[in-house]
């Protein structure tokens, strides 16, 4: 059965640690209860009002009062020890601009930079007040010089203080903490001044006048600071967790509760405790005063995000970077908005409009999409698993890549600018990627070392059944590598894997490399898929499952060799040939029939390979495909990319020629023919 509690009168409550779920609190008067660690999970809040009780309210605004008076009282004495630029004394003069300084520097420095910097600035500036009232003590002057400096350090502080009593003082109303206590510390600063120069300590109306305006002006200062603070000034932070700590004591608490779905729609929260509470789902549509609760690290410390929470208009916002993990947008206005590398997992974004937002890379693991409107949104490498809910999301059409200038409209997907999404394709265009395991190298990429690396990750995690399903390049020396797991895999623990292998062996000379592939036929086949996708904007193997064409290589099939997917059965080897031959064919004959050219010297190389009887038909395969390589570059041998590509395709025959006996009719053959093409392409 359900508890209702709506409407009642539970102020000062005593709630703690029990199971609440699903219980109703709306319009409730729950100032000063206290829910620590209870389950609230799915419980309505929804209109009551948190904070605090009468009685705590009025011992607060008392007590902020009293610090006010304080603060007041000090900043009178600093006015003092100004004033003494008006004494007979040289050394009190001193002291008294000495002390000026010190404080317009810490006026200035507090005002541009914040708090910190002004306390930083203050300490510096005294420890040179001191230096110089020593270097200047005569007589009975180092007491008073001494007396100055604590003084002035120790109003300071106070000031400090009064900052933050002042900007909350009134249980948490602004408008009672710019007004009564600022009176308050003015008062009193005035009331102190005036009683001084009454007592002749300063001498002259203009001594009264400039304690009276320094004691002012510091009750002044504390007053913004205070109000900067309450603004959500970043540079007033400490003085703000200050403020909200001080108003928050006695109030509405939640800490460490689970608010799991919990709902605070129009309720009044100012001077609630959230610390360490589960606020996954937690609704705050319309909250009130939800700037004045005290958030510990949850999402709620961030103001764009409360602001968001708040009005459901985040469009056009920037979001990158940050941690939602479970935060409730449920029908937000999300539209352009970016969410690069954020962290949504968990999140509720049903019937939210995510149209053409940014979602590269962002975590959307168990993420709620039911509903959402994804049309023109931009899905580059967004992590969306099994357990994301995709039913009923309103798409016409996708993009794989976020836009450049040069590329606007980046893999859009139906490719077709006039076809769209029917309703539900969408998410069976998307499904096929769903629980892959992304590898990304962000430095100069070692194909051999990826293929061994990964298929040593496959053989020594059957149960993630990896399957490669795409490689793409990225820029210069960036590359993706995506394969399907199983579901429940750990991904962070396979990428952890992944790369301490990867690492290791970039970091093997060529030859160490080489003993490590010996003559697996495995690594060196996805040896030579890294280095195509690396080389050519698209390449595909084909099989029987169509993969959607998300990147540069999609290797379609199901056949799995090792973990290595796409590998599957040697094409026909006369078909394969005949094309090489007819790549070979298309250049130019050489000018000297005595000096062969690049096409005479791939002729032989070809008729070597088919020819010989060492080489695994497997192996032939490859070998046959790099001479193909070499003869389409040959047709321009001298331009830089086409001898990157001869480069690499010699690098790959010589790799595959490895392990053949050193007398093979085709290793001579090799040593022979592979210098003197490396040296036509410019690379001998």
């Amino acid at each position: 059965m359900t508890l209702d509690y709506s409407g009642q009168n539970l102020r000062g409550r005593n709630f703690k640690g029990q199971i609440l779920e699903g219980a109703n609190f709306s319009y409730a008067d729950i100032r000063g209860a206290n829910f620590n660690k209870a389950n609230l999970r799915g419980a309505n809040f929804s209109h009551a009002q948190g904070g605090l009780q009468r009685r705590w309210a009025i011992f607060l605004v008392l007590a902020s009062w009293l610090l006010s008076g304080i603060s007041g009282f000090f900043w009178a004495f600093n006015g003092l020890f100004v004033s003494q630029i008006f004494s007979s004394d040289s050394t009190n003069r001193i002291i008294g601009w000495t002390s000026l300084i010190i404080f317009i520097a810490l006026f200035i420095v507090t005002i541009r930079q914040g708090i910190v910097a002004g306390a930083v600035a203050f300490a510096f500036a005294g420890a040179v007040a001191v230096a110089v009232a020593v270097a200047f003590a005569f007589a009975g002057a180092v007491a008073f010089a001494g007396a100055g400096a604590v003084a002035g350090a120790g109003a300071g502080a106070v000031a400090v203080v009064g900052a933050g009593a002042g900007a909350f003082a009134g249980a948490g109303a602004v408008a009672v903490a710019g007004a009564g206590a600022g009176a308050g510390a003015g008062a009193g600063a005035v009331a102190v001044a005036v009683a001084v120069a009454e007592a002749g300590a300063v001498d002259g109306a203009g001594a009264v006048a400039v304690a009276v305006a320094v004691a002012v002006a510091g009750v002044l200062f504390i007053t913004y600071i205070g109000w900067r603070a309450m603004k959500g000034d970043e540079k007033y932070s400490l003085i703000r967790n200050i403020a909200v700590a001080f108003a928050a004591t006695g109030g509405t608490s939640f800490r460490s509760a689970d608010l799991t779905n919990a709902n605070f729609t129009q309720a009044k929260l100012k001077s609630t405790d959230f610390r360490n509470a589960n606020l996954t789902g937690t609704a705050w549509h319309q909250a009130k005063m939800l700037d004045r609760v005290r958030p510990g690290s949850s999402y709620l410390q961030n103001p764009k995000i409360r602001q968001l929470l708040i009005t459901g208009q985040g469009q056009g916002k920037n979001f990158d970077g940050q941690s939602l993990r479970g935060i409730n947008f449920q029908k937000a206005n999300l539209a352009d908005a970016s969410f690069i590398g954020a962290d949504l997992s968990e999140a509720n974004l049903q019937d939210a409009d995510l149209s053409r937002a940014k979602l590269k890379q962002t975590q959307l693991d168990s993420t709620n999409l039911t509903g959402a409107t994804l049309t023109g949104a931009y899905i580059e490498d967004w992590g969306i698993t099994r357990e994301t809910k995709l039913h009923g999301v309103r798409c016409e059409y996708i993009f794989m890549r976020v836009p450049t200038t040069e590329d606007p409209d980046p893999l859009r997907k139906p490719d077709n600018k006039k076809e769209v999404f029917a309703d539900g394709d969408f998410a069976d265009f998307i499904k096929p990627i769903f629980d892959t395991l992304d590898l990304y190298h962000n430095q100069e990429v070692d194909p051999r070392a990826v293929a061994i690396a990964f298929k040593q990750l496959a053989e020594n995690n059957p149960q993630a059944e990896l399957e490669i399903v795409a490689m793409e390049k990225r820029g210069d020396d960036k590359f993706l590598l995506r394969a399907k797991t199983a579901p429940g895999s750990d991904k962070s623990q396979l990428s952890a894997e992944y790369f301490d292998d990867y690492n290791q062996i970039k970091a093997l000379n060529q030859s160490q490399q080489l003993l490590l592939v010996e003559k697996d036929h495995r690594i060196r086949s996805l040896e030579t898929m890294v280095m195509t996708a690396i080389q050519q904007p698209k390449f595909y193997l084909q099989g029987d499952n169509k993969v959607s064409d998300i990147s540069g290589i999609n290797i379609q099939g199901s056949s799995n060799v090792s973990g290595i997917a796409g590998s599957g059965s040697v094409a026909n080897l006369g078909t394969i040939s005949g094309n090489v031959s007819i790549a070979i064919h298309q250049l130019p004959d050489a000018q000297d029939a005595e000096k062969p050219g690049i096409k005479e010297l791939l002729t032989q190389l070809q008729e070597a390979i088919s020819q010989s009887s060492d080489l695994p038909d497997e192996d032939k395969a490859e070998a046959l495909s790099q001479v193909q390589s070499l003869a389409e570059a040959g047709k321009n041998p001298q331009e830089p990319t086409k001898q990157k590509t001869a480069k690499t395709a010699i690098t790959m025959l010589k790799g595959l020629f490895i392990g053949l006996p050193t007398v093979a009719k085709l290793v001579e053959e090799a040593n022979k023919l592979l210098p003197a093409i490396a040296k036509l392409f410019g690379l001998g």
